[in-house]
């Protein structure tokens, strides 16, 4: 059995940037574990799994160690395949776990429509956040995950977090996967140069996953699900310009449509091959 693969620096405007996904392409679903075999076999943050259905497709993402319900830059590296790869014209439509989710191409982006998750104040957070982190936020908020407000971007920078202490944290009753925790602090804006029009970063944040097999993800469309709906309200503007400061680091074009959050980056083809299995 041979079947089509993809890797996909998404969110990338250049190599080795970005956050890396596999795309793998099956006539018929394999077995579970054969698809969390494969996905820790490629030990990326998520290999992204699609089956024809109707004139979308059915798309499941793995990190190394579990299937998640919810998944932003293996998203977006599918709907890339799918246009660059295979010659598919847009919009893009994945039925998923967390519903129907669509792609579309504009300019130089693909961009994501996602369901938005609004965070909450939390009054009384779990001590063992800031142990966890190696500093105390000014300001904790929960959806799907913790939510760590910080003052300035040199905080984000400057965490290393206990990532086995992190994977310890108590679940929050909405995240399915396990409570992964994201670190935020408004951005240095007008100080750092970014294409396009040379525009400041609104928002900077770094995600720690270690609950689903992840220690740090390069840039997480599922955090600016929750990050958005936070970020537009505080900072009175329905359009951000978000960075994820990780070591590999990207850009994320973002704006609330209603319900929704619209969230935009480029991509990069890496590598195209086929894996191999027995029949």
């Amino acid at each position: 059995m041979h079947l089509p693969l993809y890797v996909i620096d998404a969110f990338a405007d250049r190599p080795f940037a970005g956050n890396p996904a596999a795309v793998v392409f099956l006539a018929e679903w394999l077995p579970d574990a054969t698809h969390q075999a494969i996905a820790a076999e490629h030990n990326l943050s998520e290999t992204a799994f699609l089956v024809r259905e109707g004139a979308g497709w059915r798309l499941r993402w793995f990190t190394p160690t579990t299937e998640v319900a919810l998944c932003g830059h293996a998203t977006l590296a599918a709907a890339f395949v799918l246009a660059t790869e295979r010659g598919e014209a847009g919009p893009f439509s994945f039925a998923t776990r967390s519903g129907t989710l669509t792609v579309t191409r504009e300019g130089p982006l693909f961009v994501l429509d996602f369901p938005a998750d609004p965070p909450h104040r939390v009054a009384d957070p779990p001590a063992a956040l800031a142990r966890a982190l190696g500093a105390t936020p000014g300001e904790v908020w929960k959806a799907r995950d913790w939510i760590c407000v910080f003052d300035d971007a040199t905080a984000i920078a400057a965490l290393a977090p206990d990532h086995a202490a992190i994977a310890a944290l108590p679940d929050t009753e909405t995240a399915p996967d396990g409570s992964c925790v994201v670190a935020t602090a408004r951005g240095p804006a007008r100080t750092i140069a970014t294409a396009p029009g040379e525009r400041g970063v609104d928002v900077v944040s770094r995600y720690f996953a270690a609950k689903v097999g992840i220690p740090e993800d390069p840039v997480t469309g599922v955090a600016h699900t929750q990050l958005v709906p936070f970020w537009v309200e505080r900072l009175g503007r329905a359009r951000l310009l978000c960075r994820q400061a990780s070591r590999r680091g990207g850009l994320l074009t973002c704006e609330m449509a209603g319900e929704r959050v619209r969230i935009g980056g480029s991509a990069r083809l890496y590598a195209r091959g086929e894996i191999s299995l027995p029949d």
